[in-house]
C-alpha cells in the first residue's frame, strides 16, 4: 500500500457500461462489454497502483450493475456504498469508425448513475477522506446529479478535504454555456485542476490562452492547473511556475481511457509525495499504458510495472 495519508481515495460520479464495436454499428458485429466511465477509470487505475481506492455513485439494479460491481471487486475498489436504483444502468456505445477516428454513443437518459443525489454524497462521503476525485461529467446529466456533485465540492471545501476536477467536458451531455457556468462553481478550492486547454478556458473564460487561464485559475485559490497535451505530454503550473513533460512513445491500440489514466497517475503520484516533475511522468506513464491495450482501464500498470515502458522496443522482461 502506497504512502495516501489517512482515509480512502474516492471518486464520485456515474459508472457504465461500455460497449466496444471494431467496425461501424450499423452493419452489426461483435461487441466487447466493459466497465467504464471516467471517476470509475481513476479509481481502478489508483487501486492497482496500491492506493486505497473507492468509487461512490448509483448503479441500476439489473445485470449490468452487477457486472460493474463484480469488476469493481475484482480490481479490489471498495464500492460498498453504491446505491441500487430502479431506473437501468447507462450504457456507452463506441465505434472504431477507422483505425484514427472513433465515435461514441450514448444510451445514459435517465440512468441510475444520473440520480446521484446530495443525499447519496453524504452517504458516500462519510468517512475518513484522504482524498475525493470529481469530474465535469456528471454533472452535465441531470439537475440532481450537478447539485450532487457541486455538494460534494462544498463538503470539501467545508471540512477541509483535499479534492481535485477534471473538467472532462462532454458536448452531447450539456452545453459550453452550460458547463462554463457550473464549472467555477466547481473547482473553487480545488487542490488540482485537470483539462484539456478547451476545457480549461471553459473554467477560465478571461483566460485568452493556456498560460492566461491557468493563471486565472491560479488566482481563485486553485493549488495545480495541470493540461494534458495529448501526443505533446502534459503540463503543470503552480504558483511557482510551469512545467512540461513529453508524451511516452507508445504505439496506440485504443485511446479513449487514456485521460483518465492521466489524471491517476497524477493523483498518484502527488499522493505519494512526489514532485510536479514527478506526478506529470507518472501520469504521462499511465496515459502510455492505457492508449497502448483496448479498454478503458485494462491494460492499466501495478506498481510494480511501471518501469516496463523504461525498456527499449521490443524487449521482453524476463
Amino acid at each position: 500500500m502506497s504512502g495516501s495519508g489517512r482515509g480512502a481515495v474516492v471518486t464520485l460520479g456515474e459508472a457504465l457500461v461500455s460497449l466496444r464495436s471494431v467496425g461501424p454499428l450499423a452493419i452489426g458485429g461483435p461487441l466487447t462489454m466493459h466497465a467504464a466511465g471516467a471517476e470509475l477509470n481513476v479509481a481502478v487505475a489508483l487501486a492497482r497502483l496500491g492506493h486505497e481506492s473507492s468509487w461512490g455513485g448509483v448503479l441500476g439494479d439489473d445485470e449490468l450493475g452487477e457486472f460493474i460491481l463484480r469488476s469493481l471487486a475484482a480490481e479490489r475498489v471498495d464500492a460498498s456504498r453504491v446505491r441500487r436504483d430502479s431506473r437501468p444502468t447507462g450504457i456507452m456505445f463506441l465505434e472504431a469508425r477507422t483505425p484514427e477516428v472513433s465515435r461514441v454513443f450514448y444510451n445514459r437518459r435517465g440512468s441510475a448513475g444520473a440520480r446521484l443525489s446530495p443525499h447519496d454524497v453524504d452517504h458516500i462521503l462519510d468517512r475518513d477522506l484522504a482524498w475525493l476525485h470529481l469530474t465535469g461529467i456528471t454533472p452535465a446529466l441531470s439537475d440532481v446529479a450537478r447539485a450532487a456533485v457541486l455538494h460534494a465540492a462544498e463538503r470539501c471545501r467545508r471540512r477541509a478535504v483535499p479534492f481535485s476536477v477534471d473538467i472532462n467536458f462532454r458536448s452531447k451531455l450539456w452545453s459550453t454555456d452550460e458547463a462554463a457556468e457550473v464549472l467555477p462553481w466547481l473547482i473553487e478550492g480545488a487542490e488540482v485542476v485537470i483539462g484539456s486547454p478547451a476545457e480549461l478556458a471553459l473554467a477560465a473564460p478571461d483566460g485568452a490562452t493556456l498560460e492566461a487561464a491557468a493563471e486565472e485559475l491560479l488566482g481563485t485559490g486553485v493549488g495545480e492547473v495541470v493540461a494534458k497535451l495529448g501526443a505533446d505530454g502534459a503540463q503543470a503550473f503552480t504558483p511557482h511556475g510551469a512545467l512540461h513533460a513529453p508524451a511516452f512513445p507508445v504505439r496506440a491500440v485504443d485511446t479513449v481511457g487514456a485521460g483518465d489514466a492521466f489524471t491517476a497517475g497524477y493523483l498518484s503520484a502527488r499522493l505519494d509525495g512526489e514532485d510536479v516533475a514527478g506526478r506529470l511522468r507518472r501520469g504521462c506513464l499511465l496515459g502510455a499504458f492505457a492508449v497502448g491495450h483496448l479498454g478503458d482501464w485494462e491494460g492499466l500498470p501495478r506498481r510494480d510495472e511501471l518501469a516496463l515502458l523504461d525498456l527499449g522496443d521490443g524487449e521482453t522482461h524476463r
